[in-house]
């Protein structure tokens, strides 16, 4: 109801009660409850005022956003050849023991072969790693009882550490690894030596020959 409308209804009902008793007190307490009842609804129409219950506070200094954190360094594939990236991989960085396991199944397995070879072999063994048939470690793929011949139950023979074969293994670790060079051995998960026919590599889907290995899924 507008503040207008309520002052006319206030006013004839002021009216309407002197008509009725225009000399007794019931007609003046009728219009003072009419006149107490306009007044109300006057005070109703003010706007209310919005006080902050705590004081405002102005920073004279300029509010700087923070920027962002930097991008992590993109992963080194500048290489027009694998050859080129072994060559670039820093190999006297300190190697923890699951890099030093795929770095030593890469030198005793396929330190003869050529690099494509070679990271063929790492990548059947990170493959295997993120394979739930199989222990979920590097270390713990190479260790497996009957997978590897080089393997000494579950030691792994003394490394020529500082040879060149070596550094070449523990580079192509990192490059397989960090998934820097893609792999012809794709999703592999087993292989063999060529000048043999085990009987399991019937059942499963050939996916690439390089040198003297033979890979599968």
């Amino acid at each position: 109801m507008s503040r207008k409308t309520t002052t006319i209804v206030a006013i004839a009902a002021v009216a309407f009660a002197t008509t009725l008793f225009p000399g007794g007190d019931d007609a003046a307490a009728l219009a003072q409850a009419a006149t107490g009842q306009l007044a109300v609804s006057a005070q109703a129409e003010q706007p209310a005022e919005l006080v902050p219950e705590t004081p405002l506070a102005f920073v004279s200094e300029e509010v700087v956003q923070p920027l962002p954190a930097e991008p992590a360094a993109p992963v080194l594939t500048e290489a027009g050849s694998l050859t080129e990236l072994v060559g670039m991989i820093d190999t006297a960085a300190p190697l923890d023991s699951e890099l030093h396991c795929l770095a030593g199944a890469v030198y005793f397995e396929a330190r003869g072969e050529p690099l494509a070879g070679q990271l063929a072999v790492a990548q059947v063994i990170i493959n295997r790693a993120e394979d739930a048939r199989f222990p979920r470690s590097y270390c713990g793929v190479v260790a497996q009882p009957g997978q590897f011949s080089f393997m000494r139950g579950s030691r792994m023979p003394q490394v020529r550490t500082g040879s060149p074969a070596w550094e070449r293994a523990i580079a192509v670790a990192r490059i397989a690894h960090q998934g820097m060079w893609e792999s012809e051995a794709g999703d592999a998960v087993f292989f063999h030596a060529r000048y043999v026919k085990p009987g399991w590599s019937r059942t499963k889907t050939r996916l690439a020959q390089i040198d003297t290995h033979i890979f599968y899924r």
